[in-house]
């Protein structure tokens, strides 16, 4: 149990790192691209210098994570947007030139200067902690600037290692990595960054948000949310499943931007659920087996216990793709379909995070943009269909914070779209050049001629300035 000595460590720790890090980005200046590079070479040199380890320290975290998932969703796509930062950092940088205004600031120039913000507080989650952190750092890197660091409680194994790793590789004034420990969120996220990102659940973002706000510290907020997803008619069934389904049982569905709920449209129901049933009896027929991920902790997983037995308690068909018990000692829980879910109902109405899809049955794509209208905007939108004024029909009535069209989740790991949610589903975005921008001030610069007409309009005003800016009114109306 921690004592009140024990917070009062912790806070003087941080704000020690902190200090530290806002020193030397003031004592070091601004970072050159070689510079940059050498930093984004580092985070990928770590990866793969201790690529089994982090596999190994994620794994235990789960208790089992499939180690192709680890390598596909982690170790490939961190290692593969360093490599976009670094292949880019030299355009991502460069001055950019701008129009000048008015006729009567001849010869002055406009420019546009990239440069970095100072210290960027990362808070990551636990469901794909490589990948978010080294993907984040990626562009944080990339602007120049430094880094803090708070893991995920549930990362206890990766954060332990990372904390031994990370000093071989950067210096405690670019990089520092915290554990949780109990308490070290809060005091993070009061820390006076030049910007937070936080990554996580709405609810924690609202105070993630409002710890920032007595700072004045700007946020990212990647959040959660039901991210739904719809099927034409006209669209192979077949292939629809068969896209949805892996990404549905892919880390056990947690994943922020997985498919909560789905729109089958109502001749296709029992055709549905028959495709489902065969694509899990093939690919997932076991989920003992250590391809498929546990739930992260206990209690997640009771959590889902809770959401399938309160819906079929009250009136939802709950159908068991793999006709096993969720097992509580392994935290494994099988794919399962509910049906006929009402908002009366937790599993309708909070964020799934596992392998259950809910299944709405529709009649026409207005009921589905209806539907989706009144609620949260989500993190995701997938629509279905090889019609294309349809899939422009959801695009422009569904909001969302990104699409992936005939698939599920894709979009996420395109390092030349940003990724970011709106509203409820977040603020912000990071990946490629959107991420370089988040993280770094585009400075305004104004460089006056050596001969400025302005000088002929300093009062006392005259005929001439009269003359001159009704002109200029007329001109410009």
């Amino acid at each position: 149990m921690k004592t009140n000595f024990d917070f009062i460590d912790l806070e003087d720790q941080l704000h020690g790192c902190l200090q530290q890090q806002k020193n030397y980005a003031e004592a070091q200046g601004i970072e050159s691209i070689a510079v940059r590079k050498e930093y984004l070479l580092s985070l990928k040199a770590i990866i793969n210098d201790h690529r089994e380890a982090l596999i190994e320290a994620i794994n235990q975290d789960y208790g089992n994570r499939s180690r192709h998932e680890t390598l596909l969703a982690e170790i490939i796509t961190a290692t593969d947007d360093i490599n976009s930062s670094i292949k880019n950092l030299k355009k991502w940088t460069k001055v950019q030139k701008r129009k000048v205004d008015m006729s009567m600031y001849f010869g002055a120039k406009n420019r546009l200067i990239p440069q970095p913000l100072g210290v960027v507080g990362l808070i990551v989650p636990w469901n794909f902690p490589i990948n978010l952190l080294f993907s984040q750092l990626s562009a944080v890197f990339a602007a120049g600037n430094k880094a803090m660091v708070k893991l995920s409680e549930n990362s206890r194994h990766l954060a332990a290692l990372l904390i031994q790793l990370i000093p071989q590789y950067f210096e405690p004034e670019k990089l520092q990595i915290f554990d949780e420990t109990g308490g070290v969120g809060v005091a993070f996220s009061k820390l006076p960054f030049d910007h937070l990102m936080f990554t996580g659940s709405g609810a924690t973002g609202k105070k993630v948000m409002a710890a920032a706000a007595e700072n004045l510290t700007a946020v990212t907020l990647e959040l959660g949310g039901k991210s739904p997803a719809v099927i034409d008619p006209n669209y192979s069934l077949a292939k629809a499943v068969e896209r949805i389904m892996f990404v549905k049982q892919f880390n056990a569905g947690q994943i922020c931007t997985n498919i909560d709920y789905l729109f089958v449209h109502e001749s296709q129901k029992n055709r549905f659920i028959q495709a489902t049933s065969e694509w899990v009896a093939q690919h997932v027929p076991d989920i003992h087996h250590k391809d498929y991920t546990s739930i992260i902790d206990d209690c997640a997983f009771q959590r889902l216990v809770h959401c399938v037995e309160e819906a079929q308690n009250k009136g939802a068909t709950v159908i068991n793709l793999n006709n096993q018990q969720a097992d509580a000692a392994a935290r494994k829980f099988p794919l399962t379909l509910i049906f006929d879910s009402t908002d009366a109902m937790e599993i309708d109405t909070r964020e799934t995070f596992g392998p259950i899809l809910m299944i709405k049955t529709y009649d026409q794509p207005e009921e589905v943009v209806r539907y989706i209208a009144q609620r949260d905007r989500p993190l995701a939108f997938y629509p279905f269909s090889k019609d294309k004024a349809l899939v422009n029909y959801y695009i422009n009535h569904v909001m969302s914070g990104g699409v992936s069209v005939n698939d599920a989740l894709f979009h996420v790991g395109q390092h030349d779209l940003p990724f970011g949610g709106v509203g409820a589903s977040g603020m912000g975005h990071y990946h490629g050049y959107e991420g370089f921008l988040n993280f770094s001030k585009m400075r305004p610069v104004f460089y006056q001629a050596n001969f400025s007409s302005l000088k002929f309009l300093a009062p006392p005003y005259g005929n001439f300035a009269d003359r001159v800016l009704n002109f200029l009114a007329r001109v410009k109306s």
